[in-house]
């Protein structure tokens, strides 16, 4: 059995050395206590995938709005079983769309076709493959003839009226599919924030540049803006150098025209780490800076008088990807409306040891056993700064700090990558 280690020289869990810095628990609740209603839009149906319903959707008529035949074959009135009539003189043929083709004998039936509606002197569709047809009559080729049969009734589903869709639905293909049914061709949606993500740091430099042998790409910008669109958002992505004074204009010009400030990097307790300062100078105010958690230790938090709200996260991509995933995206869905899901449990499928007494986001890979378990099997890598392993796994699995050990066959939350 393979066992993954991450202890390094981190000292152990008797040691106080974090409890000066809020939990994750605490992190979530203060950042969930500043969601924000940004209104609403109207927007065309067929543009509306990925965005949040502000509306109720009632349906304008019954659903099905017939008696729709599920089965292409023949319509009869069931009555002519009991008479024992085992041959029917086909009057016409029914297509979907048509009007319904009523008959005037028992003993009479007539072709109908999948989709179509049932005329009201029929009652029962028997399909094709149980039937004979030849010279214009249908022999029955089975004595197995429930009444009602094939047809999907009006008003099953849904009756004129009823609420079928309520505020906080993400809109999917489904969805589309539901509200063109019921004739919306315009929908009330959540308006979404506006967001930008500042990236700083001189020793970065454009994906297009050559980096020096002392300088990075920027990345996480881009990981970022890709989470956003993922969303439905169009993030703007600027970057800052290390100057403090254009730190503190860039800020304030992000405070004037943006809902929301996502910051990655120089958040630290380095001596270019100019934002906090600024953001203070601003009148931003600190909600909180430091977690217990990692990757992601040194996120801060903060709030500015005129509702826009800054998530600054550490320049560690792997940190940022998750401090996106953690609290971002579940501040965007209270915020949007949607009603948090279930949480998710997986089994951690390998021993694993991390011992500072930090929650720990685990990289997993996600697969079922035979028996359906949710099995999280941790890819081993340079620790929580490997966000090369980022491309590889599909979750974090999160481990809580009361611990060091980790089992194989433990059950921990898991928060699957969006």
């Amino acid at each position: 059995m393979s066992k993954l280690m991450f202890m390094n020289q981190w000292p152990p869990l008797a040691d106080k050395k974090y409890t000066h810095m809020i939990t994750v628990q605490q992190a979530e609740k203060l950042i969930l206590e500043n969601t924000r209603d940004y209104g609403a839009e109207i927007v065309l149906f067929d543009e509306a995938l990925g965005r949040v319903l502000a509306e109720e959707i009632k349906t304008d008529r019954d659903l099905p709005p017939f008696n729709r035949v599920t089965m292409d074959g023949i319509a009869i009135k069931h009555a002519a079983i009991a008479q024992n009539i085992k041959t029917f003189k086909i009057k016409a043929t029914q297509a979907a769309g048509n009007a319904p083709i009523e008959i005037n004998a028992d003993d009479e039936c007539i072709e109908i076709m999948t989709g179509a509606a049932l005329p009201e002197s029929l009652d029962t569709v028997i399909r094709y493959e149980d039937v004979e047809i030849k010279d214009g009559v249908a022999t029955l080729l089975t004595d197995n003839i429930a009444q009602g049969q094939n047809l999907h009734l009006k008003g099953t589903d849904k009756l004129k009226g009823e609420v079928i869709l309520k505020p906080g639905t993400m809109i999917t293909p489904a969805i589309i599919s539901l509200v063109a049914s019921v004739g919306e061709t315009e929908l009330r949606v959540k308006r979404i924030p506006r967001v930008v993500i500042l990236s700083s740091g001189d020793e970065l430099v454009e994906v297009s540049a050559t980096p020096s042998p002392y300088q990075i790409r920027r990345s996480n910008s881009y990981m970022l803006q890709a989470i956003l669109a993922k969303q439905g958002i169009k993030g703007a992505v600027r970057h800052i150098p290390d100057n403090e004074e254009i730190i503190k204009q860039q800020l304030g010009l992000c405070l004037q025209n943006y809902d929301v400030i996502l910051l990655s990097g120089g958040i630290s307790m380095g001596k270019f780490d100019y934002i906090p300062k600024a953001l203070k100078d601003l009148q931003v105010e600190q909600v909180f800076h430091k977690v217990q958690q990692r990757p992601g230790k040194p996120f801060w938090f903060g709030k500015h008088e005129n509702g826009v709200v800054v998530f600054a996260f550490p320049g560690n991509p792997a940190a940022s990807f998750m401090c996106m995933q953690r609290y971002f995206i579940p501040w965007l869905n209270a915020s949007l409306g949607i009603q948090p899901k279930e949480p998710m449990y997986g089994v951690l499928g390998e021993d694993f040891t991390f011992e500072p007494a930090l929650e720990y986001y685990l990289q997993v890979k996600l697969n079922y056993s035979n028996s359906g378990q949710l099995i999280a099997t941790p890819l081993a890598g340079n620790g929580s700064g490997d966000f090369a392993n980022l491309a590889e796994t599909e979750a974090f699995m999160e481990l809580p700090p009361d611990k060091a050990e980790f089992k194989k066959g433990e059950v921990y939350k898991i928060w699957p990558f969006v």
